[in-house]
């Protein structure tokens, strides 16, 4: 008998979702139980003593309802974690024996009451059946399904037996072919219970080794979490520092620039402003990750929000030499949602688009109504994004991995970002792209007018 009672150490786990297990297969078949036993002491009352019948009928029940109140305590305490497993355990063979050695005793008064030279076939009957339901139901442990079949197996034993040494009769007797036959029955029996054993068994590995890896997998998502927030808050400071102190001589307030290190300075502002982004972004992640990432819901102009930030956009299009047209074609395009994340999708977008064009090339922004839903797409004349790669643009760091891609600077965190915000608003993002021709995204979001219900000014979601 195992010998832990503190559910929190290690090894007891295991035997804890045994013991669930066990309790959850008992209940669901205690009806069964129930009817079978009914019909079967009904029969024996009808054909046989009746006072025997009823004798085992209430010391069948009694069995029945301390096995019910034991199985009911094990599932009540698993869910509140103050089981007892050893106290648990004790209870579970003494159940086992009680309403074992009844029903194994019940067969045997039936076959007495038969007498010798019966073929028994009822009592056998049911033994037999009781063996195959222990193995069916009580394989959660090794020794409390011996332990049962034990005793079934030596009621078995004992009717044919019996009848060899009351009898006395010669081997080419029927007495004998029925002794035989009951151990060949046994042979099935075994098998049978062998089977279920090495099938649950295999179960326990496969699900202890996914509780093992959901384990690795939440420490390292903690992990990262912290990584990310420890990373971000340190780099803050010191960017804003950096990023204050360009400001302030790019405006002359230290005198003036000279020509030779405006150029520098240049670089230097591009590359903080880019190092701040990633800093907001790695923010704005960890941020999602904890369950924290608020929007600010309100009624937007759909229509503005594009337009605007592609125009917005314009400028630092022009540095890959690439244009933007802007097509909004949507009547009433009210969307609920936050204005700030709308904005910085499109501008992922964009971005992404810009840096993976050609110069001379065109980003096609457009705004359209369908049904319901508002539909915002953004068109590249880029290189196109391979087939099967769904899984990693939208992933955090994402990138893809091509020798003809790894020139394009970027983080792989828009696209990511991007998918949190718009799954954050029940909408969704998608792409369709031929390698050598471009990429289109759309963003699918539902109109205002369309929603079904009202939502609050403000709340928080895990993106």
């Amino acid at each position: 008998m195992e010998a832990i009672d503190n559910v929190n150490l290690p090894q007891a786990r295991p035997v804890l979702s045994r013991l669930r297990d066990y309790a959850l297969v008992g209940s669901r078949a205690f009806g069964q139980r129930a009817i079978i036993y009914t019909a079967a002491i009904a029969l024996a009352g009808y054909y046989y003593e009746l006072r025997v019948a009823l004798f085992f009928f209430f010391a069948i029940a009694l069995c029945e309802i301390y096995d019910i109140v034991v199985l009911r305590y094990i599932l009540r305490n698993t869910r509140s974690k103050t089981l007892k497993i050893r106290k648990s355990l004790f209870h579970i063979y003494m159940t086992t024996a009680l309403s074992a050695t009844t029903i194994a005793l019940f067969c045997i008064s039936i076959a007495i009451q038969q007498g010798v030279g019966n073929s028994h076939f009822l009592p056998l009957f049911l033994l037999i059946s009781a063996s195959i339901f222990a193995a069916m139901n009580n394989h959660q442990f090794l020794y409390v399904l011996g332990f049962r079949l034990a005793i079934y197996i030596g009621a078995i034993l004992y009717i044919p037996i019996r009848d060899v040494v009351v009898a006395r009769p010669s081997l080419d007797s029927e007495i004998w072919l029925n002794l035989f036959t009951a151990l060949f029955v046994l042979g099935f029996v075994f098998e049978l219970a062998r089977t279920f054993i090495k099938g649950y068994s295999a179960l326990m590995k496969n699900r202890l080794a996914l509780q093992t890896e959901n384990k690795n997998a939440l420490a390292a998502s903690e992990a990262k979490t912290r990584f990310l927030s420890t990373v971000s808050h340190e780099l803050r400071t010191p960017l804003t520092s950096i990023r204050g102190a360009l400001d302030l001589i790019n405006a002359g307030s230290a005198g003036e620039v000279p020509d030779k290190m405006s150029r520098l300075l240049d670089i230097a502002t591009r590359n903080s402003n880019r190092l701040g982004d990633l800093v907001g972004d790695l923010l704005l992640l960890q941020s999602a990750d904890v369950g924290k990432f608020s929007l600010d819901l309100g009624n937007v102009d759909l229509a503005e929000v594009v337009s605007t930030a592609a125009h917005s956009f314009q400028p630092y299009a022009s540095r890959f030499g690439v244009a933007v047209e802007i097509n909004v074609a949507a009547d009433q395009p009210i969307v609920r949602g936050d204005k700030k994340r709308l904005d910085q999708v499109i501008v992922n977008l964009l971005s992404n688009a810009a840096k993976f064009s050609e110069a001379g090339g065109t980003i096609r922004v457009g705004l359209k109504r369908e049904d319901e839903n508002l539909v915002i797409s953004v068109a590249d004349q880029g290189i196109g994004i391979p087939e099967g790669s769904e899984s990693v643009i939208f992933e955090e760091f994402g990138q893809i991995d091509s020798s003809d891609q790894r020139k394009f600077q970027g983080t792989g965190l828009g696209l990511s970002i991007s998918k949190r915000i718009v799954d954050a608003h029940g909408g969704s993002i998608a792409y369709k792209s031929k390698l050598g021709v471009g990429t289109t995204f759309c963003v699918v979001l539902k109109a205002a007018d369309a929603a079904k219900a009202v939502k609050p000014e403000s709340y928080s979601t895990a993106a």
